[in-house]
């Protein structure tokens, strides 16, 4: 696995991140996703945009998770499908519950550590469409995601799932959200927050009355959002309680198939040192890189004439082709 160096300019973790979140990227060769509906409960479904090549059923299934407030939009999303298409992979961008203009599917909201959905959606493309080789990423919470999934299926994980691979995920998610919360992260805290308020807002008028909006505007932080809305939404005690309970740092050390971490030591919000706890160095499933650049969700280097620079969708791909 090549070395990380980042692009002229972007050795500051901010302006990094900053930088690959407002930075326009056109994927022309892409080809059009079909979108599928999955029906994940018995009153919500979820949508996911695929990517398939012409024989299916004879190329792996790459699945991918996106961040919070994120969608198959994402840019980092379409860079992977991207990549993956060309590759020779089948591609499947799922968006969360609610997430990508979803809110009409279903009365609830997701969670960091709602991996049923993403199990439910691989299971029904195996039956659908007989692929039998499957590789999940993700990013930031889509990568605690993939990586909670893999931890859960412990000791007898399916034998179609051949590895995951998780890009700034927030695997400990107290710790994260602390992070968050110090005063030089206000501007991502505030756009976090600014999405979860036009979600509910937008949640309101598909379902009104499902929750109760009246003090919605007083709310300015995740932790905040997340004790008066996500945890009792899933019947955790409060966010303390949730953060604890779907952190993949609970099950990082049952993982039994390739899991690779990707991270950056200067991530404005996502601290590393859960990437050295023992549970995932002594784990030798799990391959982790700790970069000392990239931000979050970024890891943009020089481009060239086979590269766009976008280091770590590269990686996702690398890994995807060694384990598929």
């Amino acid at each position: 696995m090549s070395t990380f160096v980042p692009k002229r300019g972007l050795r500051n973790g901010h302006l990094m991140t900053m930088y690959a979140w407002a930075r326009g990227r056109r994927f022309r060769e892409l080809p059009p996703a079909e979108d599928r509906y999955f029906q994940v409960t018995a009153d919500t479904q979820v949508r996911a945009q695929c990517f398939w090549q012409r024989e299916r059923a004879a190329h792996p299934l790459l699945v991918m998770l996106h961040g919070l407030e994120g969608s198959s939009a994402a840019h980092y999303m379409r860079g992977v499908a991207d990549k993956g298409v060309r590759a020779g992979f089948n591609v499947l961008l799922l968006n969360q519950r609610n997430c990508g203009g979803t809110e009409h599917l279903g009365p609830g909201l997701y969670h960091s550590g709602l991996t049923e959905d993403a199990d439910h959606v691989m299971r029904a493309v195996r039956t659908s469409d007989g692929i039998e080789r499957i590789v999940v990423a993700g990013y930031s919470l889509g990568g605690n995601l993939a990586l909670k999934l893999a931890g859960d299926y412990g000791d007898a994980p399916p034998r179609w799932l051949r590895g995951v691979s998780a890009v700034s995920p927030v695997m400990e998610l107290a710790s994260c959200v602390s992070a968050l919360e110090r005063r030089g992260n206000v501007i991502y805290q505030w756009n976090f927050v600014r999405g979860l308020h036009a979600r509910m807002r937008r949640k309101q008028v598909c379902h009104p009355n499902r929750f109760d909006v009246s003090t919605l505007g007083s709310i300015r932080t995740i932790r905040q959002f997340d004790g008066a809305y996500t945890a009792p939404a899933f019947g955790f005690d409060s966010a303390e309680d949730y953060y604890h309970r779907a952190s993949a740092m609970r099950v990082v050390g049952r993982i039994r198939v390739p899991a690779l971490i990707i991270t950056a030591e200067d991530d404005p919000f996502v601290p590393s040192a859960p990437f050295r706890d023992a549970a995932v160095t002594t784990n030798p499933h799990v391959e982790v890189r700790i970069t000392d650049h990239g931000g979050h969700c970024a890891f943009v280097g020089e481009p060239s004439a086979v590269s766009d620079g976008y280091w770590a969708e590269e990686r996702i791909v690398e890994f995807a082709l060694r384990t598929a």
